[in-house]
């Protein structure tokens, strides 16, 4: 698996085009929070066996995401680089087919910011909202997919 070099996650973590609709983003994305980022996203995968994973297209850093458990319901999440933001649905696509082979994920939610105004794509592949879910002081939309069939 290929590291994903500390500057790129700053630059993206930084950029104003990713941070609006990172509501639980607050200030500058330093050495620091990158140190906390990193060290969250590690214990997942020794918690639930599963977590977010760097997204590479050949040697071009696309973004990162993946399925994080939260409570009885697999969560999946994508943030990418501004200049990747036309393929989610293409790498959402080759998650789910990840989540449909693993025994554990039955549900995945979908949390999006109130800044992400369409929804087309979800409604396209099954997913219903549910409506509201407030996370870390911020309002999310919440949608589900049944991905055990």
């Amino acid at each position: 698996m290929q590291k994903v070099p500390r500057e790129l996650l700053l630059a993206q973590m930084n950029d104003a085009r990713v941070a609006e609709h990172l509501p639980l983003l607050e200030g500058a994305f330093d050495d620091t929070a990158l140190d906390g980022f990193l060290s969250a996203k590690a214990q997942r995968w020794i918690n639930d066996g599963l977590g977010h994973w760097a997204i590479w297209q050949g040697e071009v850093f696309l973004g990162w995401g993946g399925f994080e458990k939260e409570d009885d319901v697999w969560d999946f999440g994508l943030v990418l680089v501004p200049a990747a933001f036309g393929q989610g649905l293409a790498i959402t696509r080759q998650a789910l087919v990840y989540a449909q082979q693993d025994a554990r994920i039955e549900t995945v939610q979908f949390l999006l910011a109130p800044t992400r105004r369409s929804v087309k794509a979800l409604a396209r592949m099954g997913a219903k909202e549910t409506g509201e879910v407030h996370y870390g002081g911020q309002t999310f939309r919440r949608f589900l997919l049944d991905v055990s069939a």
